[in-house]
Order: structure tokens, then C-alpha cells, then sequence
């Protein structure tokens, strides 16, 4: 594919995730959203009207057996991620799967298989490695400036009752682990540039009602010395989301989603960093740069792999514990 070819992609997920996405690839010159895809044909159009796309669809299936689909952006339940990552790859598609990859380690490997194998652009929404905040981090730590000593990450959501990021009942649970601590244990040994080698974790109870534990603690050494401490809830009321913070040799920073300031509070200006200000949209920008120059992107399959098998080892722990 050339620079000059209009990469036509197929948008799988009516939510808020796939608003996002929509909203994201509208800014990309070259890109049309050529059919969006729901859990019903109803919802899909009306979906496909809010997003003023042209063409709405009720199955992943038809999009697939079309010609004149080039790439798939999913972004559909945790469950559904490996399964459809592997139809998309197998029909020749171009993928970018929503995070998690995957809710388990297996899954995760057929997909990192499928990909070598069909040597299509296979890229998870890992976005902490896009966010102008960690970006403008990242950049100091490759030139030799920083060295990050400790991170300590907080991930906080009230969801006593299974809603979505915009407050509508969800058909599916969230997790803790397989979604919002990968995040971060991806972003930690993108950051630190080194392995994981230690990875504990302990939960609090378990919802009656959603049976997942709505509180956790993860604690990660990586090869180089760095350490992170992880505190993930949904039982928060409070201010919502994942909050960051570096200390390292020459100075601490606060990362919030795009956003970074001090130690002491005093705003960054990351808004050089990039062409956006917009995590998503540079995500996506990856994912449609990779597929016209046609190498690998950031945030691939085989890149988060081991944030997967970091997972895995984290739940056999907490199952270990609850038996």
C-alpha cells in the first residue's frame, strides 16, 4: 500500500470506545470509516448515523468478506478481543484490537502466532505509550536524562454496578487484571526499557453480584531495578481514572492520561510532543502509518506479549491465594 491509498477501515464496537475511535479517525487524512459494525443491525445504524458513516453492518463476518475493507479497528468486549483478532488476521485484515489483547495468556500466543504468520499489522490499544504525558517521559529517558527509580500508578473507577465509561449498562464484566493493570504493566517496561522480573499481587473481595474483586495491589520489579506499585479499584468515589507518577534520578512527574505536570504540581507543555494532543488519535495514526509503510507498529502484538505472560503469572497467584 502506498502513501497516496485511501486505507478503508471498518469500525467493530457502537460504545464509547468506538466513539473515540470514530471521532479519532475522522482527523486522519487518507482514512475513510468505511463500515461500522455492532451487536445488532439496529444499533449499528444508529451508531453509523452518530458517526456519519455510510454504511452500517450487524456481524464482524460481512465486514471481513468484503473487498474493499482493508482494516478492522475492535472495539468490542474483553471476551470477544483474541477471538475476533484471530478472524480479522485470517481474513487478511489489518488489525488494531482495543486492550486487552486478550483474557488469557494462550489466547494472547495464537494471536502473536497468527500475526507472524500472516505478517498483516496486528496492534493493541496499549494507548499509555501514545499520551503526549508518557511520550514526552519516554523521550527523556531514551536521551539519557532520566532514569526512572519507582513508579506508582493509581486506577480508580466507581462501577459497583456493571456500567460502561458512559454510565449505560454493560452485556459483559470489566476486569481489573486483564484490563486496567495491563495498562500499566505495559507501560512500565515500555518506560523503563526493561523486563519484568518480579510480579506480585493480592485482591480484595469478591462482588457478590459481578464476581470479579473490585480491589487490587500489583507490585512489579523490572531487570534494571526500577519498581512500580499499582493500586487498581472500582470501588473509588472520587476522582476517576489512572493517575501516574514518576520519580526518578533528576525529577518526578505526574501523568494524567494526556496531561503532565511536576512534582509540585506545575503544568508541562507537552503540546509540542506530537500531532495531537489526543492519546487515541495517535494511537490510531500508528496503526494506519504502519499499514501504508508497511512495518511493524508500536504497540504490536509481539511488543505487548510479555505484559500478557506478566499477567498470567499474576493470576495463577490470586488463584493460588483464593484456593
Amino acid at each position: 500500500m502506498t502513501d497516496e491509498q485511501t486505507v478503508r477501515i471498518a469500525l467493530v464496537g457502537g460504545g464509547a470506545f468506538g466513539a473515540k475511535h470514530a471521532a479519532a479517525l475522522r482527523r486522519i487524512e487518507g482514512v475513510e470509516v468505511a463500515a461500522v459494525v455492532s451487536s445488532t443491525l439496529e444499533k449499528a445504524r444508529r451508531f453509523a448515523e452518530e458517526q456519519a458513516v455510510g454504511r452500517a453492518v450487524a456481524t464482524l463476518e460481512e465486514v471481513l468478506a468484503a473487498d474493499d475493507i482493508d482494516a478492522v479497528v475492535l472495539a468490542t468486549p474483553t471476551h470477544l478481543h483474541a477471538g475476533q483478532t484471530l478472524a480479522c488476521l485470517e481474513a487478511g485484515k489489518h488489525v488494531q484490537v482495543e486492550i486487552p489483547l486478550a483474557d488469557s495468556l494462550g489466547d494472547a500466543e495464537a494471536c502473536d502466532a497468527a500475526q507472524r504468520r500472516t505478517g498483516l499489522v496486528a496492534m493493541v490499544g496499549h494507548t499509555r505509550r501514545f499520551n503526549p504525558s508518557h511520550q514526552w517521559v519516554h523521550r527523556r529517558i531514551r536521551s539519557g536524562d532520566y532514569r526512572i527509580q519507582q513508579m506508582d500508578v493509581q486506577t480508580y473507577f466507581l462501577r459497583r454496578e456493571n456500567l460502561n465509561a458512559l454510565g449505560q449498562a454493560r452485556s459483559w464484566t470489566d476486569h481489573l487484571l486483564w484490563h486496567h493493570a495491563a495498562h500499566t504493566v505495559d507501560l512500565f517496561a515500555h518506560q523503563t526499557g526493561s523486563p519484568i522480573v518480579q510480579a506480585n499481587a493480592i485482591q480484595g473481595p469478591v462482588h457478590p453480584e459481578l464476581g470479579i474483586a473490585m480491589d487490587m495491589s500489583v507490585q512489579l520489579r523490572a531487570e534494571n531495578g526500577a519498581i512500580c506499585t499499582l493500586s487498581l479499584s472500582f470501588n473509588n468515589d472520587g476522582p476517576l481514572g489512572t493517575f501516574f507518577r514518576y520519580i526518578g534520578d533528576t525529577g518526578t512527574y505526574l501523568a494524567r492520561y494526556d496531561d503532565l505536570f511536576t512534582g509540585q504540581d506545575v503544568p508541562i507543555d507537552v503540546s509540542g510532543v506530537d500531532v495531537s494532543m489526543d492519546g487515541i488519535e495517535l494511537q490510531d495514526r500508528e496503526f494506519v502509518a504502519a499499514i501504508r509503510e508497511g512495518r511493524e507498529p508500536n504497540a504490536s502484538v509481539a511488543q505487548v506479549l510479555n505484559c500478557y505472560r506478566t499477567l498470567a503469572v499474576l493470576e495463577q497467584q490470586l488463584a493460588a491465594a483464593a484456593s
